[in-house]
């Protein structure tokens, strides 16, 4: 589905990050750059010689830099905590300045990734609401930090999402589907629209189902070889509603 981002892909080596992504090169897979309010973000998928990486730059109005570093396994947590994220930021009420909660924070979750912990905080000031995702690489070292308003989650969501599904997983392409794959679909029912996407990476092929409503969007990831379970499950469950559609009311007493 066209939403006017892109993925560039580049083959240029550059030097080599801190930690643990330290090596003598990395090639830049792609890139992505989304502008939320007078923020830009850049997620940057890398490769050196310990695997694949994605780098998440923040640049400010006045040219601040920020960044964090996450491994695929990462990002792919991160993932599902934007969604649940989102989901509670969409259930808030308009912002409340002179109501402010004590430290700020609506919602928190630490993740642990061997020697990195990223501490995800919902928070709200007399600015707005925002996300904060702060990363420590050592135990009691300096922390590497982004702030995302909170409208952006989900575009930010989204935007990893795609870098994930394409680039998450090294696996076997042996098997990558040759022909072409079918068009999107769209379907509109009363205020919402339904958006069906099909897609490949290295693991196969897969739908996204994308529900958007308002500003609000969600959407699942179905592998091929899930489908016809899938469709199998909804068939039964029309089947049954319109079984009992079709008694007569006396058999309801």
């Amino acid at each position: 589905m066209a939403d006017g981002r892109e993925v560039g892909k580049k083959g240029m080596a550059e030097p080599g990050e801190r930690g643990e992504f330290v090596a003598s090169s990395e090639q830049e897979l792609a890139t992505k750059m989304l502008q939320i309010q007078s923020k830009r973000f850049y997620l940057d998928v890398k490769e050196n010689r310990r695997g694949r990486f994605i780098k998440v730059a923040e640049i400010g109005p006045a040219g601040r830099k920020r960044r964090l570093l996450l491994a695929m396994s990462s990002a792919l947590e991160l993932r599902d905590h934007l969604t649940a994220f989102s989901e509670i930021y969409a259930s808030l009420g308009p912002p409340n300045p002179d109501n402010l909660p004590e430290d700020g924070k609506l919602k928190s979750e630490i993740m642990v990734k061997e020697n990195k912990r990223y501490y995800l905080d919902l928070k709200e000031n007399t600015k707005g609401r925002f996300l904060r995702i702060s990363q420590t690489v050592t135990r009691g070292g300096p922390r590497s930090q982004v702030a995302i308003p909170a409208q952006g989650m989900i575009e930010f969501r989204d935007a990893l999402t795609d870098l994930l599904e394409e680039f998450g997983t090294e696996g076997d392409t042996s098997q990558e589907f040759k022909g072409d794959l079918p068009e999107a679909r769209h379907m509109r029912i009363e205020n919402k629209n339904f958006y069906f996407d099909v897609g490949q990476n290295c693991r196969g092929v897969y739908m996204r189902v994308s529900e958007v409503k308002s500003n609000f969007r969600t959407s699942i990831t179905i592998p091929e070889k899930s489908w016809s379970h899938f469709r199998d499950i909804i068939a039964e469950y029309v089947d049954k509603l319109k079984e009992h559609s079709d008694k007569p009311p006396e058999e309801y007493k």
